[in-house]
């Protein structure tokens, strides 16, 4: 998958509450049948009702990912801080530890790995069928494939998805990162 349509699905996932707990059960194997289609259930005498437990409350992966990142990394106070009254060599210095423990974290959750082992500059070719989530294709295309180009970025894959599952209190599930306070 590309970097741009993996970045606008992260952040689909995470602006909209319904897509993301959708995503989340398709991704968990507990796709649901809405209750117009379901079969009819057993007559009610036949089987008692077991009562309902606390279920873990529901949070989308996108913000344990991002609690994590900024739990690490620090990445949302550095993305959110206003550079204006920083030298470049501040902001470098900064981002050096961030960007660091996000590749820790981003490693450790998904263990990324390169689509190809070609460097960029490199001559590529296509398959003859190619997968266009795998290949972005630029420049003067034309005709069928196998196309053969100039490599300018490997790609990446997730060779594992290992996101925390969350077990906090439901009213707390929209919560990135908690208030920190020092008492004195």
């Amino acid at each position: 998958m590309g970097l741009m349509v993996a970045t606008k699905a992260f952040f689909k996932l995470l602006t909209n509450r319904d897509l993301s707990a959708s995503f989340e059960d398709f991704a968990n194997g507990k796709l649901t049948v809405p209750a117009a289609i379901e079969a009819p259930a057993a007559t009610p005498a036949a089987s008692p009702k077991k009562p309902k437990a606390n279920p873990t409350p529901a949070r989308s992966d996108a913000i344990s990912l991002l609690a994590a990142l900024q739990r690490e990394a620090r990445l949302l106070d550095l993305v959110n801080e206003s550079l204006d009254g920083y030298t470049d060599a501040q902001i470098g210095g900064a981002a050096r530890d961030v960007l660091r423990d996000t590749r820790a974290v981003l490693e450790r959750m998904f263990a990324l790995q390169p689509l190809t082992d070609a460097q960029d500059g490199q001559s590529v070719e296509t398959p003859a069928k190619f997968d266009p989530a795998e290949y972005r294709l630029t420049g003067n295309v034309s005709g069928d494939a196998p196309f053969n180009g100039t490599l300018t970025h490997h790609g990446w894959q997730a060779t594992r998805c290992e996101v925390p599952k969350y077990n906090g209190s439901g009213s707390a599930a929209l919560v990135i990162a908690p208030i920190e306070l020092e008492i004195k």
